[in-house]
Formats: structure tokens, sequence, C-alpha cells
């Protein structure tokens, strides 16, 4: 395999802690970290890791997914319980990248395959410590252009943007992991009347149970051990603009009481205060999962999901948006040739092929890496088959091999043409339909959504 030599982005020393109990593994990222100007410490197991932690201040983590008493994500999982925004890159084997995707809904920045290439790991490396310098929350900000798509789902999509956007109206934005909902966030407060005014995103996930309520509403000074000085929350923060509050299905039971209020009576109290603060603030949320079955279980207030669910918007995955997936790999060929000096034009058909046929659980966000790590290991024109992780080529081969025996796959492309059929018969009419099909009204709305069947 060849390294492609690149111009790197400036970054200071970081001091990072591995956690990685192969230690020749170990020893051999610490040479080479070490020529890069970091400084390593190294732990063998979660709990040493977290003990380190509690020790001496990091600037990142990079963490083996698979240790002897855990898995590398307890390490950051426990660093931001205690309120360290400190990013994590996770470590996984062949057969854990999947796992691996699904962790960056914790907040981990990003992960990487072994056997690790130097030249990918240092890009991941300097984005984690950029964004930490810049304090960017490890949110769905995925494009510094916007990219609309053609598809009728990114028509529906920007249709319901343009909608709401002028209001004032509270907005709960659903879908998978990596679909963009911060870009959707940002776009509706770009779009409107607040366009001129603070927008700020805070990943709920990131906040610690304890430091929660400081956070948004701020406290004043010795209100709890650690307050050494008053402090603005992000509320009073984005007075007048927009919060958007990813993940918001994450914060406390306690935490969402004091949300309900601040959103009914438009007034913040900072934790320790007597004082009332008046905030003028349009609230975005977003979520992975339905927050109707959050409130069902009784882990989120069902008069607080009303009060966010006054306009819903559902971002479609990025294996259902049809043409708008060549535009998007364009786009990200663009922006890697720009960052990483790259002269990419094109993608080998084998390499396409596989492009294709990959179902993308990280979505958007896995596609943008995917394509940066191409053209970082493509020295000419062309990105072949060569410049994929492995763990997608084998993903990919091991479906194709499969499918004509995968009776659930084909039960499902059965049932989603059955349902198409009858809806054009009898011209989306939802309740004839569901007749025909003997089906109730609800089950048929939960299968349409699935398939991205509306009209």
């Amino acid at each position: 395999m060849y390294f492609c030599p690149i111009r790197s982005r400036k970054i200071p020393m970081a001091k990072i802690l591995l956690v990685e109990d192969d230690t020749t593994f170990a020893q051999l990222l610490q040479g080479f970290l070490t020529k890069k100007g970091h400084a390593l410490e190294i732990a063998k197991n979660v709990k040493d890791g977290i003990k380190l932690l509690e020790q001496e201040p990091f600037d990142l983590l990079l963490l083996d997914y698979r240790l002897p008493d855990g898995i590398g994500l307890d390490v950051f999982i426990s660093a931001r319980e205690k309120g360290s925004k400190i990013p994590a890159i996770i470590m996984t084997s062949f057969n854990d990248v999947r796992t691996a995707v699904k962790s960056i809904q914790t907040g981990a920045f990003d992960h990487i395959t072994k056997p690790v290439n130097p030249d990918e790991l240092m890009m991941i490396i300097n984005d984690a410590l950029n964004q930490n310098k810049n304090q960017q929350p490890a949110a769905d900000k995925l494009m510094p252009a916007f990219v609309k798509g053609t598809s009728e789902q990114a028509d529906k999509l920007h249709a319901y943007i343009d909608v709401v956007a002028p209001t004032d109206m509270a907005v709960i934005i659903q879908g998978e992991t990596g679909t963009g909902k911060e870009n959707v966030a940002r776009t509706i407060h770009q779009l409107s009347k607040r366009a001129k005014q603070t927008f700020i995103a805070v990943d709920c996930g990131a906040l610690s149970k304890d430091l929660a309520a400081s956070e948004l509403f701020g406290h004043v000074k010795g209100a709890f051990t650690g307050a050494v000085t008053d402090k603005k929350g992000l509320f009073e923060a984005a007075n007048n603009g927009t919060l958007f509050l990813d993940e918001v299905g994450n914060l406390s039971y306690e935490v969402q009481v004091k949300l309900l209020r601040a959103l009914q009576e438009k007034t913040i109290q900072p934790i320790g205060s007597t004082k009332q603060i008046a905030v003028n603030v349009r609230i975005i949320a977003a979520t992975n999962d339905d927050l109707a079955d959050s409130v069902a279980s009784g882990d989120f207030r069902q008069d607080l999901y009303h009060r966010l669910n006054e306009f819903k918007i559902q971002l479609p995955a990025l294996r259902d948006r049809g043409n708008d997936f060549d535009l998007f790999v364009e786009h990200f060929i663009t922006l890697s040739n720009r960052e990483l000096e790259r002269n990419v034009k094109s993608i080998s058909a084998e390499a396409k092929k596989v492009l294709k046929d990959y179902d993308w659980p990280g979505n958007l966000r896995e596609l943008k890496n995917v394509i940066r790590r191409m053209v970082l290991l493509s020295p000419g024109a062309m990105a072949d088959v060569g410049s994929l992780p492995d763990e997608m080529i084998f993903t990919v081969t091991h479906a194709l091999t499969n499918r004509e025996s995968d009776l659930k796959l084909a039960n499902e492309i059965n049932e989603k043409e059955l349902i198409r059929n009858t809806l054009i018969k009898v011209k989306f009419n939802k309740s004839k339909a569901a007749r025909l099909l003997n089906i109730d009204r609800k089950t048929l709305y939960a299968k349409i959504e699935r398939y991205g069947l509306e009209s």
C-alpha cells in the first residue's frame, strides 16, 4: 500500500490519551505520533484510561473499541459525564465498523479501522483537534456549501423548510445519524426572520447530567462546587436567535422540566439565582429516534414533546435519496480535492458499484468521510476500488452473495410494490388503500413513511 504525502493544516502539539491493549501497536502509534509533534500517554484498559483522565488534562482520546474490561467508548462517556468536551476517535477491528458508526451517536468524533493508515489517521486527528480548538459541536455539520438535491425527497424536504422557516414555530428534525440535521436547522435559521441573530448548536448527548442545566440556563458564582464565576447560559447567549438542541431526548427529566418552563414562560432562572431573565429564543430540536416512543416509555415528558413538536421534518436516509447520491459524491470530491490538494476527477466503475451497493448506516457523514479517504489515497485523477475501506467491500460482497436467499428482503420489496400500486390505484386516498390492503390506517402510515411512498 502506498501513502500519499499531504500538506497538513498546522496544529499545535496535542496531548493524546491512547487506550489500547495491544502493546506493540500502542508503541508504534506512540513513535509515529511523537514524530508528528504530539505527546502520548498510554492506558491498557478502560479503568486505567478513566484514571488517567482524572489525573491530567488531554486534548484528544484515541480509543480501541474492544478492551479487556469493556469498550473504549466507556472512557469517552466517562469524560462527557464529567463535563469534558474532549473529542474521541474510535479505532475498530474489521468486524466492529457498524458498531463504531452507531457509536458516533454518543458524540464520538469519528472512527478508523485497523490496520490504521497513517495518512488517514493524521487527517482525522487534525480534524478532531481543529474542531476542539474552534469549539464546534460534533453534530451533523457536513458541508460548508449546501447541496439541495433533485429527488422527490429533496423537493419535499425543502418545501417543508421553506414553509416553516419564516415562522417562529418550534421544529423537530428527525432522522438517522449523519443525515444532516444540523445542516437543516442552520438552513431554517438562515431563511428565518432571525437570520442576522445568533445560531447556537448544542449536543444534548454531550452534556453531563450534573452540568446540563448550567450549560443551558447559566449559574451564579457559588451556586455549586466549581462555580467560581457567573456563567451565561446558552438560552441567554442565543437571545433573539435560534437554539438548536441536537439529541434532545438525552436530556434528564429534571432538565426537561426546566426547559418546558423556559419555553412556556419565555424566561430562565440561572442556577443559584432568584432573578428571572426574559429570553426570546426559537427552538429547533433534533433526534435519531422517534420522541413519541420516548414519551410512551416515560423517558420524555409529553407536555414538552408537544411544545417542541409544532412542526416535524423527517430527513430521508442516504440510501433512499435516489439520484441525489451522485450529487453528494461529486460535491464531497470537490471539497476533498480543495482540502487535500488532490485532483481526483472520477471514480472507477468498480468502486462506484461498491458505493452504490453499500447501505450507508452513517449516511451523509459516512459518505463524506469515505470520499475524503478515497481522495487522500488517490495520487491520480481516478479513485479506484483500492482506496475504499476493506470492510465496505466485504460488507457489499457479503450482502450480494446472500441477497438471493434473503426472504425478509424479498418480502419487503414485494410489500413496498403492493402498497405503491394500491396507493396509485386509489389516487393516494389512504383510507381506501388501508381497506384494500386489509390493514389499519396507522400501520399504513408507518409503512408509507418507512418506504418513502408519499405522493
